[in-house]
């Protein structure tokens, strides 16, 4: 069972990556791929049906990792607190620069909004990575399992990379979905960006997997390592081929494959210490009991499917390429009901019907 729930966490950050990556991407990119209000609203609405949805990735493998690994969730909320606060803040910055955008009506306003999705991706984006690489290489732990370090000690060279690696990775995968996603000058821009991210976001990962490779050498690891290889290579050939649509296949297996192959790193230990291999947390003194996991296990085969089908109902209503004409009529219904609905206010005060708010005929007797 603990071995079970391992695969499980993996494979939610697995979806966590893949769906979260293009949008963390598609909102680093805005300024790049968006110069015009029109270009930026079209890249938007890209994901501005979906990225709310996208993120029940994550609060599902934060809270499968609370209720099947206790030991493992305390001690890396506790030593990564700061990295992770900062991460949440980009999250909760994204989420009101996406929301309220739309309802600004200032050029000022707007700008504010922009530089809020950027900040608010840029951040997750790159502490993720520098999260994962710390997990890869592992960190100082004393004998209860509490992390010694400080958050600065997280920064190290390897970190970092780890966090550059994560960083352009979703920005190629959201560059080849906003080309994929749109027409015109956006999807043009997004082509160029992508031929450009897509080979540095290749030697970057390389270079990390390599120096990973010197610290772990796991058979399952190292192949997980030359796969995740092969399809960067093939995603960039088929970006600078023009075709969009195995491009952003190869973009998402790349970016399923990254937690996969760190949690197959990790493997037997879910956090290794770096300073004394005994005090490392592994799936079998950081799990809880065999009861909890077998109650989980049925909630999740119950909830999942149903969950799945719902996601994949949302991405199939909302297929349709995003272009300048949509978002144009989209734009004058808004406007046209807005309208309608100033009308219908001023026809009811006019008629008499605002009740306390009609001014008397006459002042009342004293």
């Amino acid at each position: 069972m603990q071995a079970f729930w391992f695969g499980v966490i993996a494979v939610l950050w697995a979806g966590f990556f893949l769906l979260e990556g293009f949008d963390f991407g598609v909102g680093i990119l805005l300024p790049a791929v968006a110069k015009s209000e029109q270009r930026r609203q079209i890249a938007l609405r890209t994901i501005g049906p979906v990225w709310d949805g996208n993120e029940v990735w994550l609060l599902t493998a934060g809270g499968a990792t609370f209720a099947a690994f206790p030991e493992w969730y305390a001690s890396v909320f506790s030593g990564f607190y700061l990295a992770f606060a900062l991460l949440l803040v980009g999250l909760i910055l994204r989420g009101i620069a996406i929301e309220y955008r739309s309802k600004v009506h200032t050029a000022t306003g707007r700008s504010w909004c922009d530089a809020g999705i950027v900040v608010g991706s840029f951040l997750p984006a790159l502490l993720l990575g520098v999260a994962f690489a710390n997990f890869a290489r592992g960190v100082e732990l004393n004998s209860s399992h509490v992390m010694t370090g400080s958050f600065f000690a997280l920064l190290s060279p390897y970190a970092l990379l780890g966090g550059l690696v994560t960083l352009t990775l979703f920005m190629f995968h959201g560059a080849t979905f906003l080309a994929l996603r749109t027409d015109g000058e956006v999807s043009s821009h997004a082509q160029r960006l992508g031929r450009l991210l897509g080979p540095v976001s290749t030697v970057l990962g390389a270079v990390f997997l390599i120096w990973t490779a010197t610290m772990r050498h796991g058979a399952v690891s190292l192949l997980l390592a030359l796969v995740l290889a092969v399809v960067l290579l093939a995603s960039i050939a088929m970006q600078r081929a023009s075709r969009l649509g195995w491009a952003f296949i190869g973009t998402s297996l790349a970016t399923v494959l990254v937690p996969i192959w760190a949690f197959a790193a990790l493997w037997p230990n879910v956090l290794p210490a770096r300073n004394n291999s005994a005090f490392s947390l592994t799936i079998h003194n950081a799990s809880s009991s065999h009861y909890t996991l077998t109650v989980m296990t049925v909630v999740a085969l119950i909830f999942t499917p149903i969950v799945l089908a719902y996601q994949a109902w949302t991405y199939w209503v909302f297929r349709a390429r995003v272009t300048g004409d949509s978002v144009t009529a989209a734009s004058s219904a808004v406007g046209r009901l807005v309208e309608k609905a100033k009308q219908s206010a001023q026809e009811t005060l006019g008629s008499g019907e605002g009740g306390d708010l009609a001014a008397p005929d006459h002042a009342p007797a004293q």
